[in-house]
């Protein structure tokens, strides 16, 4: 929704749509009206964080017939007060903080800086083109919870992992291969013979951090099936890409959200940390690696790379093995893989969402 509409009745009238700006804190929420028109405050009210005063904070919107709720950082403190008016209806707007931040530095608050003044910024903010719509939470919101799951219990295994290692290393004469399993940790285990009371109590350590890492295991298996659900709800095709699976397509419709977002491929290469950077100097230059970016999709395309390389049918293979013969590196040939796999991504992504948006029509 636009900050002002123009309605026309026998001549044009300019009608204002009243920008609630909210700025949410851990424990209370403070909004500012402002007329986008004259960009004078209508009103402040602060309140608690709790149902009640949310109602309350609902009530004292609804002066206005025409408004929309500007909440700053809408994904992260301010996420349940904007998919709690999201659900009841209600036009909401995510401005970043720094947006908020930028606006207070060029108006007249003069570097001051109070919850009515950060209400009233992000307001202000939006009515300079900053922020984007709130939608309900989605299969794209599950997704991301799925994924913050999955790194978490990844990052729980390879702590247990470790632990496992450095306790083996005391019990067995050259601790265990570095690619260790449950069942081979287990396996191993069975061929230790205690010899006193300080290796017993290795041992029973070492049969508890298995007992973990095949429970951990166990989660893992069933956040990837539970992925299966929401990726397919979502109508992604990423997966009849080789190297492309449930828990990967999972991540990128996560974190890319939309990709027609990008509005070009090298915006896209950019934020998936892929776009190489250009060391010149004279009439020499060179392209470094970029350690920019979201750095968890940058992972997803080096797996999918790394992937393809060995499938002998993939076309990432023969893309790669042409930057070889042209003299390139290994490593060189795989960020070019990593890039021509970012445009590939980003078209899927946005063939996909004009497929959701334009269904084909049921036979009939």
């Amino acid at each position: 929704m636009s900050a002002v509409d123009v309605l026309s009745s026998g001549r044009e009238e300019r009608t204002a749509v009243i920008l609630p700006g909210v700025a949410p804190l851990k424990s209370t929420h403070t909004a500012t009206a402002v007329d986008p028109v004259s960009n004078q405050q209508a009103g402040s009210l602060r309140i608690e964080a709790n149902l009640a005063d949310c109602r309350r904070l609902l009530t004292w919107g609804r002066r206005w017939p025409q408004r929309s709720w500007v909440v700053e950082n809408a994904s992260g403190l301010g996420r349940h007060l904007a998919q709690w008016l999201v659900a009841r209806g209600e036009s909401v707007v995510d401005v970043p903080a720094p947006a908020t931040s930028r606006v207070r530095r060029l108006t007249r608050a003069g570097g001051r800086k109070n919850d009515r003044i950060d209400a009233a910024a992000g307001a202000t903010a939006h009515i300079h083109g900053d922020g984007r719509e709130v939608d309900v939470d989605d299969h794209i919101t599950a997704l991301t919870l799925l994924d913050e799951g999955r790194v978490n219990l990844t990052q729980a295994r390879v702590r247990t992992v470790n632990q496992l290692h450095a306790v083996l290393r005391d019990l067995l004469p050259g601790g265990a291969p570095p690619q260790l399993s449950a069942d081979q940790a287990a396996a191993l285990l069975r061929t230790v013979r205690p010899a006193g009371d300080v290796e017993k109590v290795r041992e029973d350590l070492a049969r508890d951090l298995v007992t973990e890492i095949r429970a951990l295991d166990k989660r893992l298996a069933g956040n990837a099936v539970r992925m299966e659900e929401p990726v397919e709800y979502s109508g992604s095709t990423l997966m009849n890409t080789p190297g492309v699976g449930p828990v990967l397509a999972a991540r990128l419709v996560g974190r890319v959200e939309r990709a027609s977002r990008f509005a070009t491929a090298a915006a896209f290469a950019n934020h998936t940390g892929v776009a190489p950077v250009e060391i010149a100097s004279a009439d020499k230059a060179r392209h470094w690696l970029s350690r920019s970016g979201d750095r968890r999709l940058n992972s997803v395309l080096h797996t999918i790379a790394v992937t393809q390389i060995r499938m002998p049918n993939a076309s990432g293979h023969a893309y790669h093995q042409r930057k070889l013969s042209e003299g390139k590196t290994s490593r060189e040939a795989k960020r070019c893989l990593k890039r021509r796999l970012a445009d590939h991504v980003r078209r899927v992504m946005i063939a996909d969402e004009r497929r959701s948006k334009h269904p084909p029509p049921q036979a009939t």
